[in-house]
C-alpha cells in the first residue's frame, strides 16, 4: 500500500522561512507607505467626483485583489463592484459607463486581458485609474492616474508567486478606501446601514425601544403598594424586578430579587411593608433612543442586570433585562 502517512519537514526552517516572508510583505508595504504621493489623493479626487460607480478589475490574484478593494469601497460610503476583464470583452463591458471610474490591477501591468479593454473603457468616457508594479507598463501609461504598487522582491523563494505584490495592492486599496471613507465623513452609523446583518450592525441600528418591553408587559406599583403586591407584579411579568412609580407615573425606584433577598434577611412583615420602605431609590435609567449598546454599557459599569427606561419626564416607559440584550445580539 502507498505510504499516506503526511510528510516530514524540518520545524525550524519552516518557522524561520515564515518569519521571513512576514518581514518581506511588511517591508512591501512600508515601502508602500513612503512612497505615496500626489497621485494618490489625484485618484481619490477622481473617485470623489464620480457620479457613477467604481469599476474594479484584475486578472488572477489582482483580480482576487480587486474583488476585496471593490467590496471594501461598497462597504465604506463609494459605491463599487468587481468586473472580471475576461467576461467584459464578453458583454460586461455594458456594466461600464461614462459616468464611472475604473481601477485596473495588474503586477506586470500588461495583463492582455486589461489592456485589450482599456481602450473600449476610455472609448466610453469613464475615467481610469491602474494600480501595477511597473511604473512604464501600458496600464500605467494609458491611465489618467498611476498608483504605483511595485515591491522589491516576492516573498516566494522563488520569487515568482503573487505574495508581497498582492500584499502591498491590497493595502493600498485599503488606503484608498480609508481615505476616501474619511473625505465622505462617512461615520459609525453609515457603516452600521451597509452591515446591518452583522453584529457591528446590530450594536449601532437596535435601540433600546427595539429591545424594552412596554404596555401590558411592562412591571410597575405604585409606591403605595405592599410589598406582597410588587411581588406578585414580578411574577406576572418574569423580568426579575417591577419598577415603582409616584402618582405622577415618574420612576422613583426598582424592586429586584436581589432586594427581596436581603428583605428576607431582615426581621420584618413582608405582609405589610409598603414597596417603597424597601425599594433601590433612584435607579438606573435609559431613554428609549439610546444604543441598546449603551445599556449595555451602563448594565454592565454598574453590575445590574436589568434596567428601566424613562422619558424626557423620568416617567417609566419601559424596562430591559441582559438577556433581552443578548437575543439582540448586541452583547
Amino acid at each position: 500500500m502507498p505510504d499516506t502517512s503526511p510528510p516530514t519537514f524540518d520545524q525550524d526552517a519552516a518557522l524561520t522561512l515564515a518569519r521571513r516572508v512576514l518581514s518581506i510583505e511588511a517591508s512591501a508595504v512600508e515601502a508602500l507607505r513612503d512612497r505615496l504621493d500626489a497621485s494618490f489623493t489625484a485618484a481619490m479626487t477622481l473617485i470623489l467626483a464620480c457620479r457613477g460607480r467604481v469599476v474594479v478589475s484584475g486578472m488572477g490574484k489582482s483580480g482576487h485583489v480587486g474583488n476585496k478593494i471593490a467590496a471594501t469601497l461598497a462597504s465604506t460610503g463609494t459605491p463599487a463592484f468587481f468586473v472580471h476583464p475576461g467576461e467584459a470583452s464578453h458583454g460586461d463591458l455594458g456594466m461600464i459607463t461614462h459616468d464611472d471610474v475604473c481601477i485596473a490591477l495588474s503586477n506586470s501591468g500588461e495583463s492582455a486581458e486589461l489592456t485589450s479593454i482599456v481602450p473600449l473603457i476610455k472609448r466610453r468616457g469613464a475615467r481610469l485609474i491602474s494600480m501595477t508594479g511597473n511604473p512604464n507598463s501600458t496600464l500605467a501609461r494609458e491611465a489618467d492616474v498611476h498608483l504605483d504598487a511595485s515591491v522589491a522582491q516576492e516573498a516566494c523563494p522563488l520569487n515568482l508567486a503573487p505574495t508581497a505584490s498582492t500584499t502591498a495592492a491590497l493595502a493600498l486599496g485599503d488606503a484608498l478606501a480609508v481615505a476616501l471613507l474619511q473625505a465622505r465623513g462617512f461615520g459609525a452609523d453609515d457603516f452600521a446601514r451597509t452591515h446591518p446583518g452583522g453584529s457591528l450592525g446590530r450594536k449601532l441600528l437596535v435601540h433600546v425601544r427595539d429591545v424594552m418591553h412596554a404596555g401590558e408587559a411592562l412591571p410597575h406599583v405604585a409606591a403605595s403598594a405592599l410589598l406582597p403586591e410588587a411581588l406578585l407584579e414580578m411574577t406576572r411579568k418574569g423580568l426579575g424586578m417591577t419598577a415603582v412609580e409616584d402618582e405622577h407615573g415618574r420612576l422613583i425606584g426598582i424592586f429586584t430579587d436581589g432586594d427581596l433577598r436581603r428583605v428576607l434577611e431582615k426581621a420584618i412583615d413582608i405582609r405589610i411593608t409598603p414597596i417603597h420602605q424597601v425599594m433601590t431609590a433612584n435607579p438606573r435609567s435609559i431613554g428609549a433612543d439610546a444604543l441598546a449598546v449603551a445599556a449595555v454599557e451602563k448594565m454592565q459599569s454598574h453590575n445590574i442586570n436589568g434596567m428601566l427606561v424613562v422619558d424626557a419626564d423620568n416617567r417609566l416607559i419601559g424596562a430591559l433585562n441582559m438577556l433581552d440584550l443578548l437575543r439582540a445580539g448586541v452583547v
